[in-house]
Parts: structure tokens; sequence; C-alpha cells
């Protein structure tokens, strides 16, 4: 039996989706598995390199499929590069695809479960819809299919029925396991699975043995930080505004981390506010990354409250593993803040809520001794419940079953509910 792992990055690559699947890819071939990874030949956001056509990384075999490399920066550049991965995924997959084969198929570009699950349907397969992001309900609450009602019903009709195909669903997060519930589809063929992060990959840094924090001079300041995709899902002005209420603490400084879609606006809006004391910085190597994330001494992470269901921001499981405290900046009954609130690790505000988030950083700032008991619970939660070697165990057990000759599987509740 081979296991296909399906998805548009992978290794090189350090997109949020590609470390996943190659972090999941690389533990099951050490547990034995057979595994392939189909991706495209693209570094995110690098138009100018093409990476080989095949290649074994570490014992994953890799096919990367060839694509026009339109990138992201317009919307039809990036349809096109969508649309020639599902074709190509397509005739792949039903060309080197048998019936005792298991395909794990992830959600980028979005709908590739549609397309996938004709091939393997034909193929007599079984799929594991691995879904990161929810689409097209992502899409709609942003507001894309504002005047496109009908195409989003059709296509969210077309995801679920991919989801009923022989295997299982694999959620993030309990809210999206129900919201796809309501959707029709079986509880059955629903799991919740957490991401994770790898606890001997990112691990803290004193403050004085980083030399990130020297180099960008942030030694003797209390460091703010956001680190990862400026995306449209996530809200910046409750963070600027808080900006701009400190600009006059020099002991108070933003580190901003990172690029996507919303970086050039709060750059600029950052310039325009004359906000000396935020910094940023791009998305650092691989190598970089605990010095990185360990660079803040608390981190912001945020999220859209109407995303709650169909997004989980992973660059939280990154802020744990780097054992800082979590300032969360959104719904205070979403998926993270229930677990800051449980676990003691971090703080909730709501969207547009400066003051709760000046005084919240203040207090971080004025008593390090419950700052530091927070890293240590952020650090304890991440080799307790969000390791990565609990979420192996969890996905080789999900793989054993579906080997099995059971008809359905039961869900397999994982992680914390608080």
């Amino acid at each position: 039996m081979k296991l296909i792992l399906v998805n548009r990055y992978f290794f090189p690559d350090q997109s949020a989706t590609s470390r996943m699947t190659t972090s999941i890819a690389l533990a099951l071939v050490q547990r034995g598995f057979n595994v392939t990874a189909l991706a495209s030949r693209e570094i995110h956001n690098q138009r100018n390199i093409v990476l080989p056509a095949e290649e074994v990384a570490t014992g994953v075999r890799v096919k990367r499929l060839t694509s026009p490399r339109f990138g992201r920066h317009t919307v039809m550049g990036r349809a096109v590069d969508y649309l020639c991965f599902h074709l190509f995924a397509f005739f792949w997959l039903l060309r080197n695809v048998s019936a005792e084969d298991l395909a794990i198929v992830c959600t980028d570009p979005p709908f590739l479960s549609v397309t996938s699950a004709i091939a393997l349907r034909l193929k007599g397969a079984t799929m594991v819809n691995w879904i990161m992001d929810l689409f097209p309900e992502t899409a709609v609450e942003l507001g894309f299919f504002r005047h496109w009602r009908l195409p989003a019903r059709l296509a969210q009709k077309a995801r679920n029925w991919s989801l009923k195909s022989p295997g299982i669903a694999v959620c993030p997060t309990g809210k999206m396991a129900a919201y796809l519930e309501r959707q029709g589809l079986p509880r059955s063929q629903l799991i919740v699975m957490h991401h994770w992060s790898d606890q001997e990959e990112i691990y803290p840094v004193p403050p004085d043995r980083n030399s990130l924090r020297a180099q960008w001079g942030l030694n003797d300041t209390f460091v703010v930080g956001y680190s990862g995709n400026f995306g449209r899902a996530h809200e910046f002005q409750t963070l600027l505004k808080a900006a701009q209420r400190l600009k006059d603490r020099a002991d108070i400084r933003f580190l901003l981390i990172g690029g996507g879609h919303q970086h050039a606006a709060v750059t600029e809006t950052a310039r325009l506010l004359d906000l000396d004391n935020v910094v940023f910085k791009p998305l650092q190597p691989l190598a970089n990354l605990s010095e990185s994330l360990s660079a803040a001494d608390v981190h912001l992470v945020s999220l859209l409250p109407e995303l709650e269901h169909c997004i989980i921001p992973s660059k939280f499981y990154g802020i744990l593993a780097a054992g800082r405290p979590t300032i969360f900046i959104g719904d205070p009954d979403g998926e993270v803040p229930r677990v800051l609130a449980a676990t003691g690790c971090g703080r909730s505000v709501p969207i547009g809520a400066v003051d709760d988030l000046v005084t919240t950083i203040c207090e971080m700032r004025d008593k390090p001794e419950i700052r530091a008991e927070m890293g240590q619970r952020a650090r304890q939660l991440l080799t307790t419940e969000y390791s990565r070697e609990k979420a192996v165990d969890a996905w080789c057990t999900l793989i054993t079953r579906l080997q099995s000759a059971t008809p359905t599987v039961s869900p397999l509740p994982q992680g914390i509910s608080p």
C-alpha cells in the first residue's frame, strides 16, 4: 500500500501547509510507511525558483507537477495556477493510484478534494481529506462570493460530496467538525486531529543568547511579536492602534515578521502613523525559527470571528513551542481563546478593544514572573497535547484503521477540550 500525500507545496518550501505535510510525511516514513508526496515545482511567493520534477527527500518520494507559476499577485494568475494543479494532479492520480492505496488530500489549492475524489473513486482508493482551511466558506465570509451566491452554493455542494468519499475527513478544530456535521457529513467520517509543532525544531531561546534579538536592536526592550502570514483572515487595526498608543514607551517595541496580502497595507499604516516602535522583518529560514519566535516576549495572534469554523491560526503552535505567552485578538469564545483560558498560557481581547490590548501588554511588561509562568505553561502544553509525536501517533492509528476491512471509522478525539 502507498500513502500519497497531495498538497501544492512540499519541502523545501516553508509555508504553513508545506511544513505540516512535510513533517507528517517524514514521520510516517520513519514509522515504516511507503509515502509519496504530490506537489508543484514552486516555492511559496518565489516565482524564480523551480524545483526538480522528482526526488527522494529523507525517504519520501516527491513527485512535482509542472505549473505555469503566474503567482499569487493577481486573481487570474492564481486561478490559472490552481486549475493547472487540479488537472495535473487528477491525471497523475488516475495513472498512479491503485485500489489498495490511501491518499491524504489537503486543501491547497482550494477544492482539491473534489478533483481528487473523482480520480480516487474511479480507482477504488481511500481518501483522507485533511482540511486545514475550509473552502468555499472562507471565501464567502471574506466577501469574495458576494455577487456570485449560486457558484458558492454549487462549490459547497461539490466539496460536501467529495468529503463523503470512502475514507474520512480530518479537521483541526471541534468547531469545524461540528459545522461539517451540520452540513450533512456523517459523524463516523469526521475526526478532530489538532495541528502541532516540533518541540525539537522550535524551542525557547533566552534573550541573552538570542542573536537575532541583538541584531535587530531589541535588547533591553519588551517585545510584542507577530510572526507569520499577513493574510485576509487576520485583523491588524487593533494591533496598530495599540502600537500608536504605546509609541512613546521606549521600553516596548512591536516586532512584525512575515508577509502576505495585508503586509503592504500594514507597513504603510505604520509609516503614516510614524510608528517608530514597530519593526518589520521578513520570514526567517527554518534554522533561525527558534530565535525568531523567541525574540518576542509575547506574541499576538488574530483571527476574524466569522472564520472561527473555517481556520485555525497555525502560528499558535510555534508560539507554544517557543515557550512564549499568546495574546489572541478575536472571538473570546474561539478555539485559541478557549485553550488560553483553560491552560493559563495567554490572554484574549476582542477585535477593536484597544484599551484592553494596551492594558494586557503593559501588565505582561510589568509582571515578568507571570509572563514567565505563562511561557512555561505554553511549552508544557505543546509537549503534552500538541507535540509532533502525539500527532504522528494519531495519524498512524488512523491509517492503520483505514487499512482494515472495517467499513466505517469511529471518530478519534485528540487534544484537550477546554
